[in-house]
Order: structure tokens, then sequence, then C-alpha cells
């Protein structure tokens, strides 16, 4: 990174990111569209979820009110939180392979870390809790916390307000979607990373905006900070 303007903030996305979704998330979202009326094999159901592909990052209750009016898109919400709640009984939740380790790496550096969800706080805080990670960030946000949804930057933003960022450079986004990408460039966040373990390809990522390509989450720290000095002295024995 550039000495001039170091990381100090880093807003990570979850589920595909930091969490390994394994459809989870897809699945949830069938079920409750299917709660719906909107059921598999109908012209209704490819376009709830051409929809719901495209848009892979923004909130949940957004994505349904697209689809909805508000009274079935609060029913929706409701239904894909309860599904979701389901599979993580029946299969429970795992991260990403290193993303354990590059949170305490980042946090260990002095780089504040805030989690980032399209999901809603119900959601959002039960995998914070199968997890146990809540001590390992220093702050939470999601759709219900900003006036507007990603692609937005109010996440991003909120996230330096709250962090104490002195400049959106010093912020490093993460994430697995088209829609976290564009958050992150709008935000003016110096690394916009975006990861091949979630939703959206690598071309994907590019188009939203990403400034690097990562494998995982567990490349980030190497990314984002500082690289070491080496303290080697040459022994003069002129």
């Amino acid at each position: 990174m550039n000495e001039a303007d170091p990381i100090t903030v880093a807003c990570l996305d979850l589920a595909g990111t930091t969490v390994a979704d394994r459809d989870t998330v897809h699945t949830a979202f069938a079920e409750a569209i299917a709660a719906l009326g909107i059921v598999s094999g109908t012209a209704a159901y490819e376009r709830a979820l051409a929809r719901f592909r495209e848009s892979r990052g923004e909130s949940k209750i957004g994505v349904f009110r697209s689809l909805f009016d508000e009274p079935r898109a609060q029913a929706a919400n409701l239904a894909f939180e309860c599904s979701y709640d389901q599979h993580v009984d029946r299969r429970g939740l795992t991260p990403v392979p290193g993303a354990d380790n590059a949170l305490d790496r980042i946090r260990g550096a002095g780089i504040g870390i805030c989690l980032l969800t399209g999901f809603g706080r119900r959601t959002q805080s039960r995998i914070l809790d199968t997890l146990g990670w809540w001590g390992r960030v220093d702050l939470t946000l999601c759709p219900e916390d900003v006036p507007r949804d990603r692609p937005w930057p109010d996440l991003v933003l909120t996230a330096a307000l709250r962090l104490g960022v002195d400049d959106v450079r010093n912020i490093a986004v993460c994430g697995d979607t088209a829609a976290a990408m564009l958050s992150g460039r709008r935000s003016g966040a110096a690394v916009v990373a975006g990861v091949l373990t979630g939703a959206h390809d690598r071309d994907r990522l590019l188009q939203g905006g990403a400034t690097h390509i990562l494998p995982s989450v567990a490349a980030l720290p190497d990314l984002v900070l500082p690289a070491p000095v080496d303290d080697t002295v040459t022994a003069d024995h002129g």
C-alpha cells in the first residue's frame, strides 16, 4: 500500500466473502418466494431468480420490494429469514477458509474492521452469533442502519464516520458482488477488492469497479497491511 494513504478501516462483506454460502442464500430466496405462490417452473419464478442474481449484494428487503407490494415484500423477507435460520440449524455455518486468520491479522495490525451485509439485522446477528465473531470486529452494519442500500456508498461511509476515518483513501472494501464493488468505488475507498468465493465472477466484479481481484479474503491482509520492514543490518567489517 501507499505509505501516504495507509489503510485504517476494512469493510468486509459476509455471505460469499467471509462466510461460506453453499447456496444457502439462493435456497432461502427460492423458498421465500414459493411461500408467496411463485414456484419453480413458472415464468414468474424465472423472472424473480433473474432479479435475485442481478441484485446480489443489495438488501434482501429491497429485492423483495422490487418484486412485490410492501405487505407481500415484508412477508417474503420474513419467510427468507426463517428459511435461512432453518438451514443454519441443519447445516451450520463455516467461515471461508482463511477468513478467521484474515480478520485476526487485519485487526491485530490496528485496522478497524466493519462487517457489512445485505441481510437484515436479525440474519446478520444470527451469523455472528453462530460463528462467535462479535469479538473479532469493531462494527457491524446492515441496510437498516443507512438511508440507502448498496450500490450506494452509505454503508461504507457510515463505517468511516463511526470508526473515525480521516480520509476515504484510508478505507479498504472487500466483497463478492458487483454491488459491493460499486459501493466501494463510490465511497472513494483506495482498495476495492473482489473475491472469487461468492456470487459474482471476475468479469462482474471488474465491471462493478474492483481495483483488485483476490482468490479469497485470505489474501486481503497481504494487500492492505504494510510490508514488513527488513531490520537486517549488514555488519561493516571494513
